[in-house]
């Protein structure tokens, strides 16, 4: 979705300018606004870098009206696809950040639109668009979304978009299709896909299965198919801008891509949508970075887990505070860390002290991060009382104390000279919310 809303519609909506202010007007009718702002509260990141973008787009899986076939017994709204495009200050280049959506997180406490709220908690990152959207409003799904991203990354998002299966399908329908090429044959049921394998061209609700298909592909995990749908939307647009020469079929593609779109109200229109477009477009192909957080299988560190993955810190860390500081990722340095130095929450033993004052703390502390799957090896008093917390570690144990601190909220790692051999010691301050440890 990304690449079409940053790329394509940028050169389609220049070709609209020939054939009538009326299709204009009625391509800007089409595209819906949500008014989120009331729903975001006050407890938000800071902008880092005044300047720059960050654009959540979700791909709706909602179970409303035409879309009713792809799912049953679910909640009215879900997101499919979950991502954040980063354009930076000088548009020079951009990265595209996916989430998983089985990724494990905390589920911020969201305005369920029935004047109730609901609990923070901790459950899949898609879980927020569902509860945000339990009456149907894309406005509450976005709201709660971007809350939940904001507070797991630590990005200020300024703009949504929101787009839905059947303005996918129609999109692909407009260009005669797009050619896939599977290895394997797929069969899969719950996407309504039977594909032999070798190159083909793919429209309708084959186009749709081929995105969604996620259990008899590769590996059955969410992160295979978040490559085929990147790989999928790179085809959309590189056949987009070289095949829609005809007045009718682009009128097409726009009809179903405009009717598909929900955004913010300030992103709400032909023009601001074509203003954010004509900003980026311009960006080179080897400065546009398509990536997905850095993960492993929950299983690791919660045997009991097999359905989940957790975030890998402090890798993800490392990028997101790139991103919020307006810095252009590496890619492939960032994989070969990931790759490199892969250091599991069960791998990290950590003594915990009570620097609050308030008695059971420490155990309560110690309780929460066994439950994350590190390794509590003692709970005790620190010797005087803090409001900062710290993970102090001993030489050559930097790694592990910064994945500790990248998992529990306003933590930092410190170098301590009378550290325990082997042990990080988290030293537990007032500020700390033992909730929202991951």
């Amino acid at each position: 979705m990304v690449v079409w809303t940053a790329g394509v519609f940028a050169a389609l909506v220049l070709g609209t300018a020939g054939v009538g202010a009326w299709i204009y007007q009625d391509l800007d009718g089409n595209i819906g606004a949500a008014d989120i702002d009331d729903k975001l509260g006050g407890d938000r990141p800071e902008n880092l870098s005044p300047g720059s973008k960050n654009i959540l787009v979700v791909g709706s899986d909602s179970r409303d009206g035409d879309n009713a076939k792809y799912g049953k017994d679910l909640t009215t709204m879900q997101s499919d696809t979950l991502m954040v495009m980063h354009v930076p200050a000088n548009r020079k280049w951009a990265t595209v950040v996916s989430f998983p959506r089985d990724s494990w997180v905390r589920i911020s406490a969201c305005d369920k639109g029935d004047d109730s709220t609901s609990a923070a908690h901790h459950a899949k990152i898609n879980e927020a668009f569902a509860i945000g959207g339990s009456t149907g409003e894309v406005a509450g799904a976005a709201a709660c979304t971007i809350k939940t991203v904001e507070a797991n990354t630590g990005l200020r998002i300024d703009h949504f978009m929101s787009v839905d299966f059947q303005g996918f399908k129609g999109m692909v329908n407009a260009l005669g299709g797009i050619e896939v090429c599977p290895e394997q044959a797929i069969h899969d049921e719950k996407a309504h896909l039977d594909l032999e394998a070798g190159c083909q061209t793919v429209k309708n609700e084959e186009a749709l299965g081929y995105v969604r298909a996620r259990y008899s592909v590769g590996d059955g995990s969410d992160l295979g198919r978040i490559g085929r749908q990147q790989e999928f939307m790179e085809a959309l647009a590189e056949k987009a801008q070289s095949k829609l020469t005809s007045p009718a079929s682009l009128y097409d593609f726009l009809q179903s891509a405009t009717k598909s779109l929900t955004t913010d109200e300030d992103l709400a229109g032909i023009k601001p949508l074509y203003g954010l477009a004509s900003e980026v477009k311009g960006i080179p192909s080897k400065r546009l970075t398509f990536l997905t957080v850095p993960n492993y299988p929950r299983e690791a560190d919660v045997a009991a887990d097999k359905a989940n993955v957790v975030w890998q810190y402090p890798q993800a860390d490392d990028l997101f505070t790139s991103l919020a500081k307006d810095k252009e990722v590496d890619k492939k340095a960032l994989q070969a860390e990931a790759e490199d130095d892969l250091i599991y929450a069960s791998g990290v033993r950590v003594q915990v002290l009570n620097g609050t004052g308030v008695s059971g703390r420490a155990a309560v502390v110690a309780a929460k991060l066994r439950q994350a799957g590190f390794t509590v090896v003692g709970t005790g008093n620190a010797p005087e009382t803090t409001r900062a917390t710290t993970a102090t570690y001993p030489q050559g144990m930097d790694a592990q104390a910064k994945v500790l601190a990248s998992r529990l909220p306003d933590t930092r790692a410190a170098r301590g000279t009378d550290a325990a051999a082997g042990v990080v010691t988290l030293v537990v301050g007032t500020g700390l919310d033992p909730d929202g440890i991951l």
